[in-house]
């Protein structure tokens, strides 16, 4: 059962779409990162924490069903002080702890947001999940779907929540496309059947600068939501 359709459950949280508090604050923009194993989410944390941690005042907050791996990795790579990553160990398939359940995770943001604010961003990044995984909208303001070509060009095709719903759909190691047989023209055309007008980038973290657009769209939602917030 999909608790976010309050035809079957009231959604146990929520969270204003504004981005003040109740007490006239602005809270974070929070943005969610899901998709397969594999896929390239937690390097693509990192990258965006490596281009946006200058401009911008960021927190992780990773998700792995019983370690802290992905956190660890995060903390490993320095890409932000220790005390802005902070991992919640799900117990169960990652989707339950980003869309059915979100008491961990709405926790552990609320924290970030008390102990560094003013906080700009939130990344939260969910374990390894499948093609049905989406983020609640009581606990993330976008989403980004990450997918990769070594998995088969057909991935976008099969459709799915992940890749027909996320903002922004991610279609990650084009670098291996010759090696794996990926067609990328193909991709990308079954993406836009599946996606319509919603955008779509193709990206390899091996470049110097590879994560530049996912980074430049982010940036695109921050800056509406603090002319929101100062409007």
């Amino acid at each position: 059962m999909h608790l976010d359709h309050p035809e079957t459950m009231p959604q146990r949280h929520t969270h204003s779409a504004e981005p003040l508090r109740a007490d006239g604050t602005r809270r974070a923009l929070r943005v969610g990162l899901g998709g397969p194993v594999g896929s390239g989410k937690t390097a693509s944390v990192a990258a965006l924490c490596r281009t946006l941690r200058e401009g911008w005042s960021i927190a992780v907050v990773t998700n792995d069903i019983y370690t802290r791996e992905d956190a660890e990795y995060l903390l490993r790579e320095a890409v932000l002080p220790p005390e802005r990553i902070t991992a919640v160990e799900t117990g169960a398939c990652p989707h339950t702890a980003i869309r059915d359940d979100i008491s961990a995770n709405l926790e552990a943001v609320e924290h970030l947001e008390e102990t560094l604010r003013p906080l700009d961003l939130v990344l939260i990044e969910s374990g390894g999940d499948n093609l049905t995984a989406t983020f609640s909208k009581g606990l993330v303001d976008q989403q980004i779907f990450v997918i990769d070509v070594s998995s088969g060009d057909d991935i976008p095709r099969k459709g799915g929540p992940g890749i027909t719903t996320a903002d922004l759909l991610l279609i990650n190691k084009t670098d291996l496309a010759p090696h794996v047989g990926a067609d990328l023209a193909t991709m990308a055309t079954d993406a836009k059947r599946q996606r319509g007008d919603l955008p779509v980038i193709f990206t390899s973290l091996t470049s110097d600068d590879g994560i530049r657009d996912v980074a430049d769209w982010i940036t695109a939602h921050l800056t509406e939501w603090h002319h929101k917030a100062a409007a």
